[in-house]
Formats: C-alpha cells, structure tokens, sequence
C-alpha cells in the first residue's frame, strides 16, 4: 500500500511565554523566558517552587489583561462548562481552536466531517481534578461527587471535546506515553492520513500538571530544579554544568495535519511536510534513559529511514533537553554519533530552557518551534548554557538564535518508562 502525502497546514499553541503561534515564537528566538516563581498554591514545604506557567487575564503568573498573549479562558469556554472539564482539557481546546481557523479547514458536508479526526494526548491529564475529587470522597463522601469528575479528568476527553466542538467524526484518539505524548500524537496521526484512515487530522499535546500534587510527587522522585527557587528564569539550563532537574510547565500545541493533495488543492497555507517518523523502548528504567542513549539513537536513525533522509539532511535538532543531569548529556551524545561528520553543520538547541519541560505537550510545542525556525531560517536558542557540560562540535545555540537556511528539522522527544519519539518535518515542495 503506497503512502499518502501528509502536511502542517495550520499552528496552535498555549504556553508560558503566552498563547497564539506567531507571538510565542517571536519570544522564543528573542531569548525570552516564560518561567517564573509559583504564586497560585502553597509551595512553603515544596523543594521546587519555580515553573512555566501560562500567563493568564486573572492575573495568575503576572499574566494581567494588558500582558499581550496571555490567556482568556472565558474566550475559550462559559464559566458553566470549565466546571466540568479540566485545565489540559482548556488548553487543548484553545490550541486547537487557533490551529483550525489558521489552517483554514471547513467542513464542506458530512462525507468530509467524517473524514477528519482529532489525536490529542496528555502525560498526565486531570492531575488537579483527581485530588480535588479525591479530597471531596474523604472529606464529603460521595454524594458530593460531581458526575462530570471522571470525563473532567479523562486524557482522551481532550480529543473528545475537540471532536464535538467542531463536529469532527473520523478517529477520535489519545496517546499517553509521558513526554512523548506530544510527538507520538502527531506522529501517529500522520500515519492516519498516510494510510487512509482520515484525511484531516487534529494533533497535539496539553498539560496542565502545576499542583501541589505534581510538585510534591516529581519532588519525591527528585526530578525538578530546586537550587534556582531565588532565579526562576535560571532554573532550566540544558547542557549547563549548574543544572540540576527539570522546571515543569504548562500548556498545548496542537498541528493540523492533511492529505497533501487536498490541501494543496484548496489553497491552504503549507508550513511543513510530515517526512519521517520513528519510535522506539530503552527497555531500561522506568524513569532513566538508558546510559548508552541507543533508544533515542533507534528512534532517529528509524525517523531518518522512514523520511528517505541522511543525517547531513537535517539542518535544525529541536532537543527533548530537559535540563536534568543524567538526560542531556546521554542525548547530546546520541545525536553526535548519529550524525559524525555531519554533526559540525548542525545546530540543535532545548527550547524547554525558555518554557520548561511541558510534559506530556512538550513534543507537540517543539515539533510546532522546529516548524517554525524551518520557515524562517532561525534556530531558537538555548537560555542559560553558561558552562556547558562537554565539548561537541554541534552548535547548541547559547543565549542567542541562529540564523541558518534548514530544509529539513528534527524533533525528540523521549518519556519515562523508555518511550521514545522522533518526528522529522520538510520543507513542502
């Protein structure tokens, strides 16, 4: 069976440096930093209290209704129905929103509408929602329940809501698969196209796991950045010989993806081509990658092969970077010995130094940057690489964008229990 052509056909995102694509990636390649010290829930008895959280028209994080790009929830959903739903479900819905009226896709009857399919993931999903609810069965029992509790914190509710919103009846799916999520979303979304199943698809990634719960439980597993509380904007500094865990964020990217032809065809706007897509298991650790960094070598040798690709190909690296001490370095040396000789062309940078570690939409977000610095030939930077942790012939873009014509990007994305994800984009023709 012959594949099918797919492309990026419209852009969505919510983050920390704000919401809508072309103002966060303004910020981005200026060097800014959307992270910030936690204001919203007690972090007193925390050991990490700083994040990437969105910026927000009540005013949480310094958000403020004159911030430009800071996220209006009642633009998005009635007060009635954010009742019943949780916060990735909001971001997811927002992103999508954005993505769809930037591509420009409509509906032109039922068969079409049938055809085109939503796959947004989370890593975690309704984190808040599920300690509320349980909160409430102890304190309360369970007459006090809400009946939306359980869609409220369901991960595939946020392709379903996105669904109904827009009357999208072709695959309704989810991935959850940690910080993988989001490139295994869109990933797994383009083989849906590729392979017939839909000819639309709406694809991402959203997170909102900023609780206590969230805090307190990655600080148990000793995670997060907990020397830069006093720096918040310094905490997340992939490759730095300072770094000391991730930063967390929040958020949603979300892609519309379709058949080539079609597209084409209607004269929509064509960002980039889905080219090559590869996954792979560390089956390793539950939570570290394994020391050889093979997993991530698998999936970008595997996401090379599927585009018809060589490495000398792939003019941007958008990094999984996470800023913890054992990953980066274990992915910065996968990438060396994927691509020898060629390794001195390439840039590659963590755009998580600038937004933190978005979880289960990290992938989707980058894979929406890498876009991005293809179209406009500049690779965003890495914040905070003072002291890098070991000598590479590979630019890591410290502190400041790299001008660079790219034909062809990379993103990774790697979660725990060894999931593994690459997705690669082109230049459409």
């Amino acid at each position: 069976m012959s594949k099918r052509r797919v492309v990026v056909t419209g852009l969505g995102l919510v983050t920390p440096l704000g919401c809508g694509a072309d103002h966060v990636w303004s910020r981005i390649i200026a060097g800014e930093s959307g992270l910030a010290g936690i204001e919203h829930f007690d972090v007193s008895d925390l050991s990490s209290r700083v994040g990437g959280i969105v910026p927000r028209v009540d005013g949480r994080n310094d958000g403020g209704e004159n911030v430009p790009g800071s996220f209006d929830p009642d633009a998005v959903a009635p007060a009635r129905e954010r009742r019943r739903i949780d916060e990735f479900i909001l971001y997811a819905i927002a992103a999508a929103d954005e993505a769809l009226a930037d591509s420009g896709w409509r509906a032109t009857d039922e068969a079409s509408r049938n055809r085109a399919g939503v796959l947004i993931g989370s890593g975690i999903g309704g984190l808040q929602t599920i300690y509320d609810a349980s909160v409430t069965l102890h304190e309360r029992g369970p007459r006090k329940l809400s009946p939306f509790v359980i869609p409220a914190m369901l991960i595939n509710l946020a392709s379903g809501h996105v669904s109904i919103r827009n009357g999208l009846k072709g695959p309704n799916h989810s991935v959850v698969t940690a910080c993988s999520t989001g490139a295994h979303a869109i990933g797994d979304a383009a083989r849906l196209i590729a392979y017939g199943d839909a000819d639309m698809m709406v694809a991402g990634g959203a997170e909102s796991a900023i609780t206590r719960l969230g805090y307190g439980g990655f600080g148990a597993a000793r995670a997060l950045s907990t020397g830069f509380n006093d720096n918040p904007k310094g905490a997340s500094r992939p490759w730095d010989k300072d770094r000391d865990g991730f930063v967390m964020g929040e958020g949603a990217g979300v892609v519309i993806l379709e058949e080539y032809e079609a597209a084409k065809a209607r004269g929509a706007t064509l960002y980039a081509e889905v080219r090559g897509y590869g996954l792979s298991g560390d089956a390793h650790h539950i939570t570290a990658p394994a020391e050889d960094g093979d997993g991530g070598f698998r999936s970008m040798t595997a996401a090379i092969a599927s585009a018809g690709l060589t490495p000398a190909d792939i003019g941007y690296v958008n990094a999984h970077g996470t800023s913890t001490p054992k990953g980066d370095e274990i992915e910065l040396g996968a990438v060396e010995r994927l691509f020898g000789d060629a390794a001195g062309d390439l840039v590659m940078s963590s755009t998580k130094s600038a937004i933190g570690h978005l979880l289960g939409a990290a992938g989707a977000v980058e894979a929406v940057f890498s876009i991005l610095a293809m179209r406009d030939g500049v690779c965003p930077p890495t914040l905070n690489l003072d002291n890098p942790c070991a000598k590479s012939s590979i630019n890591l873009a410290p502190h400041e964008s790299v001008e660079k014509q790219i034909n062809a990007v990379l993103s990774n994305s790697f979660g725990f229990g060894g999931a593994n994800a690459s997705v690669i984009f082109t230049k459409p023709d």
